[in-house]
C-alpha cells in the first residue's frame, strides 16, 4: 500500500469513527448490535468471534463455527488497543504503518497483550466520549473492522 493510499484509508477510519457516535448505549443496545453482527456472519458464514463491552462488563461474546479460543485472544489484544488508545484497532495499526514501523516497534507493548489489528471499534457516547468496544475476529483485520463498520451503521440508521 502506498504513502497516498494509507493517508487515505487513514482519513476514511477516521470519518467512521467521527461519525459512528451513540447517544447513550445501554445493555439493549448491545444486545441488538451483537445479534446484527451475528447475523450478518450467519448470512455470509463468516467464521467470526463477536465480542461487545462497556467498560470492563463483556455484554456480548458470540462465536461461529470456525472459530477456535485463539480468536478470544484475539478479541482480548484487540479491545486493550482501543483502551490504550482510543482509536480502532485498525487505525492504530495503520498509523504505525504511515510511520514506517510496525505498531510493536513505535510501542514497544507486548504482542502476547496487545494487537493493532482491525476489529476493535470504540463504541462512543456523544458528550460522554469511549464508553465500551465492539469487536470481530476471524477474518483478514480490514474484513473484520468493515464487518463492524457495517453493523454499528446499520444499527446507528
Amino acid at each position: 500500500m502506498s504513502t497516498d493510499d494509507i493517508d487515505g484509508v487513514i482519513a476514511h477510519v477516521e470519518q467512521q469513527e467521527h461519525d459512528l457516535v451513540f447517544a447513550t448505549f445501554t445493555n439493549d443496545d448491545a444486545w441488538r448490535l451483537g445479534c446484527l453482527l451475528v447475523e450478518l456472519a450467519q448470512e455470509r458464514d463468516l467464521p467470526v468471534t463477536v465480542d461487545i463491552r462497556r467498560g470492563t462488563q463483556q455484554l456480548f461474546h458470540a462465536a461461529r463455527p470456525g472459530t477456535t479460543p485463539d480468536n478470544d485472544s484475539w478479541v482480548e489484544r484487540k479491545v486493550r488497543v482501543v483502551e490504550r488508545f482510543g482509536a480502532s484497532s485498525y487505525l492504530v495499526g495503520l498509523r504505525a504503518t504511515a510511520k514506517g514501523t510496525t505498531f510493536a516497534a513505535q510501542h514497544d507493548l507486548p504482542l502476547q497483550q496487545f494487537a493493532a489489528h482491525g476489529g476493535a471499534f470504540p463504541v462512543r457516547v456523544r458528550d460522554v466520549g469511549i464508553v465500551g468496544v465492539v469487536t470481530v475476529s476471524g477474518l483478514p483485520q480490514a474484513d473484520d473492522h468493515a464487518l463492524v463498520v457495517e453493523a454499528l451503521t446499520a444499527h446507528l440508521a
